[in-house]
């Protein structure tokens, strides 16, 4: 298991890199340049060329790419143009509060749709089961920011329960359990809106995976024997139906960090997603460079933790 870690590790090296000279060359593709957040629109031609010069605009691209590259092999991804701060001071604050969002959201929506999906498959058919089903095909359907929206509508504008946006009330400064209390108060909304979204799909997976098994030969045969039906679905049936459900977790790590782009848009929530937004918007180069890298690390970090995962709960699967 450790060799196979390690290899496949060593193996990410170049996967990234390739990756790393595709996205750097889309983005240098993108039309506009960073230059329009940096400058006043009066700046003149000889300050904007002076700030092409520094930024290193007018390198080739091969260039620029290999500048960008030594650099971020020592771990200096670069000023952000929006921020005029080194990305690598502004990234963390932003990557806190998108995986305090998601995991809040990822733990309650596991908790809730597995049973669900495996209740659902057990009563196949069943008004449990429509009920779900309906349910599912509802939450895949609709748009989270408009569903996001409507919650604003009624909860925020009407009812004036909930923030209408943002993380914090402005001006609040409140500290200690007072903060973590107005944190939880600007999260209902759009943990609301994530959990719907990923439910929808969870118990559709779970139940799928669960009726492929419970229909199995062995799965009657333990039931011949006398088996409860708890020890039938819960301990033979279950365990097989693991291995769809476990790569469904292993995508759900780069959500953890990287955040819903469009929904933290809508509520304004300080988040990644929210940050990756504007960098396109701004055009700033190193901002995107790093976001773009650390959501495909951990997209690969994912698959490998999923790889991982068949082999812990399917001896049947060696990894070497």
């Amino acid at each position: 298991m450790f060799k196979y870690i390690v290899r496949r590790i060593l193996n990410l090296i170049p996967v990234l890199l390739i990756i790393s000279i595709l996205i750097f060359g889309i983005i240098k593709m993108a039309p506009g340049d960073p230059l329009s957040t940096r400058l006043d629109p009066t700046s003149t031609a000889e300050q904007r060329a002076a700030e092409r010069e520094k930024l290193g605009l007018n390198d080739p691209v091969p260039l620029q790419y290999w500048k960008w590259l030594t650099k971020s092999i020592r771990g200096d991804f670069g000023e952000s143009t929006m921020y005029r701060r080194p990305v690598k001071d502004v990234v963390p604050k932003f990557i806190w509060n998108t995986f305090l969002l998601n995991v809040v959201v990822y733990i309650i929506a596991f908790l809730i749709s597995i049973p669900i999906g495996i209740v659902c498959a057990v009563k196949q058919y069943s008004k449990t089961d429509n009920f779900w089903t309906v349910f599912s095909i509802i939450g895949i359907s609709m748009p989270s920011f408009f569903f996001g929206l409507l919650l604003i509508y009624f909860f925020s504008v009407k009812q004036n329960w909930f923030p209408i946006n943002g993380m914090v009330t402005p001006g609040k400064n409140a500290v200690g359990w007072a903060r973590v209390t107005d944190i939880l108060h600007h999260m209902v909304l759009p943990a609301i809106v994530l959990t719907i979204g990923s439910m929808a799909s969870l118990v559709r997976y779970t139940r799928t995976s669960m009726l492929e098994v419970i229909n199995q030969d062995y799965i009657r045969t333990a039931r011949s024997k006398g088996l409860k039906e708890k020890v039938v679905i819960y301990k033979h049936a279950f365990r097989n139906a693991l291995i769809p459900i476990v790569t469904i977790i292993g995508f759900t790590i780069p959500g953890l960090f990287s955040g819903a782009v469009i929904l933290e848009t809508v509520f304004v929530w300080p988040g990644i997603g929210n940050v990756m937004m504007e960098s396109i918007t701004a055009r700033d180069y190193n901002m995107m460079m790093a976001l773009n890298m650390f959501f495909a690390l951990l997209t690969l970090l994912g698959n490998l933790l999923a790889d991982i995962g068949y082999a812990l709960v399917d001896p049947r699967i060696k990894v070497d």
